[in-house]
């Protein structure tokens, strides 16, 4: 998805934050977001990784 892309209504929003600073935002398809958490998840096993829908998760929202 391009910086001018709208999120679809089925687009997840997967989130690493480090504390309460968000270090990568990554929206795609279920599939894709699914399988990019699970890396998150790997490579950053002590931080908080989180995967919500898309159309409802403005870039601001807090942790």
């Amino acid at each position: 998805m391009t910086a001018t892309q709208l999120p679809l209504p089925t687009d997840r929003r997967v989130r690493v934050w480090f504390g309460e600073h968000l270090i990568a935002d990554y929206v795609s398809d279920p599939d894709s977001a699914a399988t990019y958490e699970a890396a998150m998840r790997r490579r950053f096993v002590s931080l908080r990784v989180t995967n919500d829908p898309a159309a409802r998760t403005p870039l601001a929202d807090e942790p």
